[in-house]
């Protein structure tokens, strides 16, 4: 279950660096990411170092140190997914609500697997 997080949380990171990054790279740093807090630039520089924070978080577990971080990673997550698609005045687009139910839900099973690896033995 743990992989199952560290995976998950890995192409997550890799995936907001990525976006976040070419709209940085740009120029424009217009990211519209409706589901999020934030908007204009600071939208696009929270993703960015939120997505940075969480790829440091998740090599550092699988490392074995301060995997604190990496269930709080996990954490943060789960609550901007279900705050912001949930709990917010977030519209959906034609046939992105069930896109958005499969990345909650499996951010939902990732978080698990995120305390799970807190508690793994670590080899010397």
């Amino acid at each position: 279950m743990r992989y199952y997080s560290y995976l998950f949380h890995l192409l997550l990171a890799l995936f907001l660096l990525a976006v976040s990054g070419v709209a940085l790279a740009s120029g424009s740093g217009n990211l519209r990411l409706g589901m999020l807090p934030w908007t204009g630039q600071t939208l696009t520089y929270a993703v960015f170092f939120g997505a940075l924070a969480g790829l440091i978080a998740v090599f550092l577990a699988m490392k074995g140190s301060l995997r604190i971080l990496f269930l709080l990673w996990s954490a943060v997550v789960v609550v901007l997914l279900i705050r912001g698609y949930i709990f917010s005045g977030y519209k959906f687009q034609v046939g992105e609500f069930r896109t958005a139910m499969y990345l909650i839900v499996a951010s939902l099973i990732a978080l698990p697997g995120a305390w799970f690896q807190l508690r793994r033995v670590r080899k010397y």
